[in-house]
């Protein structure tokens, strides 16, 4: 129980000095502890608790009430000590609040140009334009059959020859795991399986299998392609939050690119100078018009 009570605290001063999310400010936000004159209402406790160490995250809703409720308290206890002693008036302590005011500015700054302003029509246009500009892939259904040796493999096809059933011969002879479900590797695209799998299955026609036994490092196999169909590509609410994404990238930068022209920044140190300008360089209206690379 300390040690959760010192990381909580640990968690908090955190909060404090690193910035977190905006505290919500509620009609009936009601008072949850006093320490001493001061109040500690439920909007507090709510940011403390969203902003608790990812290990403290993991607790349970009333343990992580109770870890965040220390911190806070804790908190303010040894701040009504500091205040007593000056320290507000420390020249370190004064360069750390303002700094921590600027980057909390930031954020507020961030959230209502970047943040909420992408709306739905932004995000489907990004992903239209994502899915436009996919390379264009193929995938084939197919079904094998495994044997480990190649005249296994030409008595497959010599019964294929005859009539047998693909699936049925699957079940019979394969060695592969899947023989159960009549050797069904559903739809893949290239890169998926060993490279001379591969190869033989893509140069078959829909509803053709291989003549002569297809050798990898797994054995002979019978290769059957039932269906061949351009790849779909991934639907818009799939991959949605990824594409939030890009469009909160595009409008950071677009803020910040608007920011800088109107503000001069001077650097002394040369060094430094040039290592934030190659940084900071420009993006050129041609790569700015690229999509993301696919994944």
């Amino acid at each position: 129980m300390f040690r959760q009570r010192m990381l909580a605290t640990a968690a908090f001063v955190a909060v404090l000095t690193l910035g977190g999310a905006a505290m919500a400010q509620d009609a009936a936000d009601p008072v949850v502890a006093k320490i001493g004159d001061q109040e500690v209402k439920q909007s507090e406790l709510n940011l403390a608790i969203g902003s608790l160490d990812p290990q403290l995250q993991q607790l349970p809703d009333d343990q992580k009430r109770i870890a965040a409720l220390s911190g806070i308290i804790d908190v303010k206890l040894l701040a009504k000590d500091a205040k007593a002693e000056g320290l507000e008036n420390d020249p370190d302590y004064k360069q750390r609040l303002g700094y921590i005011i600027d980057r909390e500015l930031h954020n507020a700054y961030f959230k209502k140009h970047v943040v909420d302003a992408v709306t739905p029509e932004e995000v489907k246009a990004r992903y239209e334009k994502e899915i436009a500009a996919l390379p264009k892939e193929e995938e084939v259904k197919a079904r094998h059959i495994l044997v480990k040796t190649e005249d296994e493999a030409k008595a497959v096809i010599a019964e294929l020859d005859a009539g047998k059933k693909f699936e049925d011969l699957a079940k019979e002879k394969s060695t592969d795991p899947n023989k159960a479900d009549g050797g069904d590797l559903g739809y893949f695209t290239k890169g998926r399986m060993v490279k001379e799998f591969e190869d033989a299955a893509f140069a078959l026609d829909k509803g053709a299998y291989t003549k002569t036994p297809v050798k990898t490092q797994f054995g002979y196999h019978v290769i059957l392609v039932e269906d061949k169909r351009p790849k779909a590509p991934p639907a818009l609410d799939q991959v949605e939050q990824q594409v939030r994404q890009l469009v909160m990238r595009d409008k950071y930068m677009a803020v910040l690119e608007k920011a800088r022209a109107e503000t001069p920044v001077d650097i002394a140190d040369p060094a430094l100078k040039k290592a934030y300008e190659e940084a900071n360089k420009p993006v050129s209206a041609e790569d700015a018009a690229k999509p993301a690379p696919a994944n």
